[in-house]
């Protein structure tokens, strides 16, 4: 069984966020919405928050310098037609909303408050949604992407919290 680890980030400035509509993947065959991201390369394996940074440049154009309070708020885990999926997501807030065309999909500022109503998968709207209703959270999260015996998705989150030594 294969692990892709991969990147995304949710760039906001005031009550909206950057979000990328795509018209299609090797996921989806269809128009979709995400945050903005991708894979890591080799070299950034034990880097997640570096892949961000990068992938942030090369599909937005703001750059580290552009972007405060970033920060890993989630991780998530899915099993993708036998491939574990592991994605590292971050948001962070921009100092300004001028960004350049990407050729990975379309960019939009999205309010927040219109963002589940975008198409996206399932761990990225339960993502959104968490991250919604817990704005003031510190932990980090980590969240398993699991279906009901109805096969209705879902996830798990659980807080992930520093321990005392043994």
């Amino acid at each position: 069984m294969e692990v892709r680890q991969m990147a995304t980030a949710f760039l906001i400035h005031q009550e909206h966020v950057l979000m990328m509509k795509k018209a299609k993947s090797k996921i989806f065959n269809f128009e979709f919405w995400g945050g903005i991201g991708g894979h890591l390369e080799y070299e950034e394996l034990n880097y997640p928050m570096k892949a961000s940074y990068r992938e942030i440049e090369e599909e937005t154009g703001f750059k580290e310098i552009d972007i405060k309070n970033f920060a890993l708020k989630y991780i998530l885990i899915e099993d993708s037609n036998g491939e574990i999926r592991q994605q590292y997501v971050y948001f962070g807030e921009t100092t300004h909303r001028n960004f350049i065309p990407s050729d990975e999909g379309e960019l939009f500022w999205i309010h927040k408050n219109d963002l589940l109503n975008l198409k996206t998968s399932n761990a990225i709207r339960f993502t959104i949604q968490h991250y919604l209703e817990n704005p003031v959270q510190t932990n980090i999260c980590v969240g398993a992407v699991t279906e009901s015996e109805e096969q209705d998705p879902h996830v798990h989150w659980s807080a992930v919290k520093q321990t005392s030594a043994f």
